[in-house]
């Protein structure tokens, strides 16, 4: 069966990114959710998607000084308990705070590890560095590559393969049939983003894929009959 992943929650009926979004989505009846964590001044794994927090780098400020609504990573992964759960590891040189050390990859696997299997967890990122970073940390946790729509995804398919990787998650315009077969075979997932159109996950459920990472969580669900 294909799942269905909350992207950032349930946007629809919370603050993307917060307890609110998570306990909606498992409301909402979706299988998981993804989300996105970046680290603190103070060495605070965190859940927001931007660099940025009203105009200052996430990573200058220190954990006292965000909004209540701005939940750890710890605090995220007891919310979704029970739920699959993909954090998305946000460390790229383009943005503000990068840490070429890949501290957040690394606190973020070491973290997982601590807590245990109380969510099945997949840590992802578009950085083959950070993803590689978050494995050496952890080899017992699972790590998926982003890949977007233009990449040679049976290339990357085969790169993560050779890296250890376990999970391949591109972007949805870019999932065949052929590349979830060539996948499946060398045991890979593959998770698709992000799609909100019904008809589009049913294609991608027709094709084999083992999530979909989607805004509409009811729609997807009913595109699945579910």
């Amino acid at each position: 069966m294909t799942a269905v992943w909350a992207h950032r929650g349930s946007t629809e009926r919370a603050r993307e990114n917060t307890l609110a979004s998570f306990r909606a989505a498992r409301e909402c009846g979706a299988d998981g959710v993804e989300l996105d964590v970046r680290t603190t001044a103070d060495g605070v794994l965190v859940v927001h998607h931007d660099p940025l927090l009203d105009g200052r780098p996430l990573a200058g400020l220190d954990a006292a000084d965000l909004p209540a609504w701005l939940p750890t990573l710890e605090a995220a992964l007891g919310e979704c308990s029970g739920l699959a759960v993909d954090i998305e590891v946000k460390n790229l040189p383009t943005e503000a705070g990068y840490d070429p050390d890949e501290r957040t990859a690394v606190a973020t696997a070491e973290l997982v590890t601590r807590l245990g299997p109380a969510s099945p967890v997949v840590i992802s990122a578009f950085s083959m560095t950070t993803l590689d970073a978050a494995r050496a940390a952890a080899p017992l946790v699972a790590t998926g590559w982003l890949t977007l729509a233009a990449f040679d995804q049976l290339e990357a398919l085969h790169l993560a393969v050779a890296r250890g990787h376990r999970a391949l998650h591109p972007r949805h315009e870019a999932v065949t049939p052929e590349l979830v077969a060539a996948a499946h075979d060398l045991g890979v997932a593959v998770n698709a983003w992000t799609v909100d159109d019904p008809a589009r996950v049913r294609e991608l459920a027709a094709a084999g894929v083992d999530a979909v990472i989607t805004n509409a969580v009811g729609p997807a669900l009913a595109g699945l009959g579910r």
